[in-house]
């Protein structure tokens, strides 16, 4: 009887861990699932304190913010300076921000205020995700602020990307170039066009699933500029050797395969 006893003890016990164990793991899933959600994606403001932000014809950089999953930290653009600080995750839709940090740029002033915008990071206790709309918020109240997905071929195209590192070396513009080298994807037909530091540069891209890129039919004009110190074919070979891109804030880096950045650009806005 005693030997019964024992045994069932053991498959008992053996149960609840197994039951235990399903449960931890059902929570880190779902943690996990959580946390891809809401980090690497770039969020677009569209409602502050309950009024709608039309940002529509916005020219130039919009008011967002995105969260970088790889060192935990936040970063946006609140209508005229960038901020960034650190965020925690937990379950539950939980999510903290610290103290963000900003430049101290003056501007004028604009429809949003932008303390406004950074006090939302400071109240923010949880948030929800709908469809693509994500609300951050305090308690159970009404959101503090709504955000909606920006797709990332949305972040790449019609953009001015200056370069700024090729083949891992820093790229500095020579007294005699004529402007800094660029390129710009634009979508009403697929066209890009650039400068690459003596001759004009155009051509077709494709973007696919997964921050895939595809450069097609790239042409160069022909003007010869013996003074100035540029590599033009090392950086054209960026466009026909690339075949993915990260984006992380106003930073692109052109890859291929999982190897080091072929080049590095940076956002210039007008």
């Amino acid at each position: 009887m005693k030997k019964k006893l024992a045994t069932l003890a053991v498959i008992t016990l053996t149960m609840i861990s197994c039951g235990s164990t399903q449960k931890s793991n059902d929570q880190t899933k779902e943690a996990q699932s959580q946390s891809t959600d809401i980090t690497n994606t770039t969020w677009e403001l569209v409602k502050l304190g309950g009024e709608d932000v039309d940002q529509s014809e916005t020219v130039g950089k919009k008011i967002q913010f995105t969260l970088n999953s790889a060192d935990e930290m936040a970063f946006g653009y609140s209508g005229c300076n960038t901020f960034n600080g650190g965020y925690t995750l937990e379950e539950g839709n939980r999510i903290s921000f610290s103290q963000m940090a900003s430049t101290r740029m003056a501007c004028p002033k604009g429809d949003v205020n932008e303390q406004d915008v950074l006090d939302v990071f400071n109240s923010t206790d949880n948030y929800t995700i709908n469809n693509g709309v994500l609300s951050l918020n305090v308690g159970k109240r009404a959101p503090l602020a709504v955000f909606k997905k920006v797709k990332s071929e949305d972040k790449i195209v019609e953009k001015h990307w200056k370069l700024v590192k090729l083949e891992g070396q820093d790229v500095e513009m020579a007294d005699n170039q004529e402007r800094e080298i660029y390129f710009r994807l634009k979508t009403a037909d697929n066209s890009l066009l650039g400068f690459a530091g003596c001759n004009t540069l155009n051509g077709q891209y494709k973007l696919k699933k997964g921050n895939q890129i595809q450069f097609l039919n790239i042409g160069v004009t022909m003007k010869l500029c013996p003074d100035v110190d540029v590599d033009e074919s090392a950086f054209l070979k960026v466009f026909e050797l690339a075949d993915n891109y990260n984006i992380r804030g106003d930073q692109l880096m052109l890859n291929v395969g999982r190897r080091a950045p072929l080049a590095v650009f940076e956002a210039v806005y007008f």
